[in-house]
């Protein structure tokens, strides 16, 4: 059972005795300390001053959705900061097309309320990270870990997982759990402050009753804190359920997940499984779950099948986790010496191996490789997408940006390969014009993209518009939350406009009124910022 303070962050852990705490830890130590701060306010302070309705199923009554995405964007913000956070252009649109579909059911079932639906802020994150894990954190944050994409066997499958954890989120669980917790405080205080008076009465029989008193207080709040969480996650799987299926996922993968968690239950914990901690298997819940699926379909629950599409996704998340040097030569060694026919399973094989070649810097392997899944894979369809991307990544990474051009689609409208085109030009220097307007377009419609904020500062500065180049670069700080960083860089940008205009050169007007608004809009953030209390 985790411990109660990390419960907001839903499915972390960590490793005792590692030098520099694994990701999961760090997100739980972030969870925890701010849980701790707003412990500290009054639960009153904590409530919206106007009236309210009697609270529904998942409303957590006792802390605004103010409260809660604030807390949420504190805690996104270190995680943007975690080197083992990673937006693969490729990685990102496979889960973004799950993840899309997934909320726009539950917006239809009307689990997503208008008020979460605008306050909270919806964004799924990746994590380098090899363990089986997702979770949820507060404010409409989700992670999932490069682990749990690999290891699952189809989109339906990983539907699942996402469609439980926002689940979490739409049923307001954090906030219950926290508010939860802080009514548990007195309970835990009390004990331990009647187990110490105990313990300073003279004779042993004191000491013995103090420390019963004060273990009995905690194993009281920490039963009532289970049997909480217990109820949270039997109506993430029934409204999780609900909603992967009205998204148009088959149902059976969320029973066959749930056979994969109850296998890898069975075997010996080492730490790879932080999912199944958070998110203890009962029978109960197992039994519940494959009667919701044979009701619906009215057989035993098949094995979804995978596909090329599948597992050359799953392939990249291996790679991207960082196996080390032996299991990416291994890799190239499968997929060289691969001889069965074309198959889902012989697309995956080749692209891992044509991806950890070029890991390794074994160009020639890499290039061999992404032309046999090329020709496997043929010319059309997402797997001929994959595959095409792929080669293109390979030729950046030889430094043939020329070629890479060639395989991209510089006005691609798609997220992963519009990035790749981009870097390309930032590369070749050639196609800044053409790349440009296009992640322009883009960041209008989408302006927490960072990453895209970033390579459109780049491509400014290629075509020598500086002004436009550090307003990019602020709103990316913007996007992940930095404003004191953000701050900075308009100032930047208004120092620029104001020493070139001293020199009578000549800036666009309009996008300098855009900094000076911007600017003063980011003033106000950063100020509250720097007054909040570290983490």
């Amino acid at each position: 059972m985790p411990a109660p303070p990390s419960a907001a962050a839903r499915g972390t852990s960590s490793l005792p005795g590692q030098r520099r705490p694994r990701r999961g830890a760090r997100v739980a130590l972030a969870v925890a300390l701010a849980a701790a701060q707003l412990a500290a306010v009054p639960l009153h302070a904590q409530t919206l001053t106007p009236a309210r309705p009697l609270p529904g199923l998942g409303d957590g009554a006792e802390m605004s959705t103010g409260t809660e995405r604030e807390l949420g964007d504190r805690i996104a913000r270190e995680l943007y900061r975690d080197p083992d956070f990673v937006d693969d252009p490729v990685l990102a649109d496979y889960v973004q097309g799950i993840w899309q579909p997934l909320l726009a059911a539950a917006r239809q079932r009307g689990e997503l309320t208008p008020e979460l639906d605008e306050r909270f802020a919806w964004v799924l994150l990746i994590g380098r990270d090899r363990s089986i894990n997702a979770f949820a954190l507060p404010g409409g944050y989700l992670g999932v870990n490069t682990g749990l994409i690999a290891i699952v066997g189809s989109r339906d499958e990983l539907a699942s997982v996402l469609a439980h954890e926002l689940t979490h989120v739409t049923q307001r669980h954090i906030s219950r759990m926290l508010t939860q917790q802080s009514r548990q405080m007195p309970l835990m205080l009390a004990a331990m402050l009647l187990g110490g008076l105990a313990m300073s009465k003279s004779g042993r029989s004191g000491g013995d009753l103090g420390s019963a008193m004060m273990v009995g207080g905690q194993a009281m709040a920490m039963q009532k804190q289970l049997d909480f969480s217990r109820d949270m996650e039997r109506e993430a799987d029934r409204i999780g359920f609900g909603v992967m299926s009205q998204a148009g996922f088959a149902p059976q993968g969320a029973a066959v997940m749930f056979e994969k968690l109850q296998y890898a239950s069975r075997l010996n914990d080492n730490g790879s499984y932080p999912y199944l901690r958070s998110h203890p298997l009962t029978s109960e819940r197992i039994t519940e779950m494959q009667a919701r699926v044979q009701f619906r379909e009215g057989a035993p629950p098949p094995t979804v099948a995978l596909t090329p599409e599948h597992a050359m996704i799953a392939a990249r998340a291996r790679v991207l986790g960082r196996p080390g040097v032996d299991l990416l030569r291994q890799w190239v060694q499968a997929a060289q010496g691969s001889t069965a026919p074309a198959s889902a399973a012989t697309a995956g094989t080749l692209y891992a191996g044509a991806m950890a070649a070029r890991e390794l810097r074994d160009l020639p392997a890499a290039r061999s490789l992404a032309q046999k899944l090329r020709t496997q894979v043929g010319t059309a369809g997402e797997p001929a997408r994959l595959a095409r991307l792929l080669a293109a990544e390979i030729e950046m990474g030889a430094g043939n940006a020329p070629a890479a051009v060639a395989l991209l689609d510089v006005r691609a409208k798609t997220r992963g390969e519009m990035l790749m085109a981009g870097q390309a030009a930032l590369l070749t220097r050639t196609h800044a014009a053409e790349a440009a307007p296009v992640l322009r377009d883009w960041v209008a419609t989408h302006p927490r993209d960072a990453t895209v904020w970033r390579l459109l500062g780049g491509l400014y500065d290629v075509e020598g518009d500086t002004l436009r180049a550090i307003r990019a670069e602020a709103e990316a700080q913007v996007a992940q939350l930095d404003y004191v960083a953000a701050r900075d860089r308009f100032r930047a940008a208004q120092d620029y406009v104001r020493e070139t205009t001293a020199k009578g050169g000549r800036v666009d007007h309009i996008e300098a009124s855009i900094v000076d608004v911007r600017a003063r809009e980011i003033e106000r953030l950063a100020r509250e910022q720097m007054e909040e209390k570290p983490m």
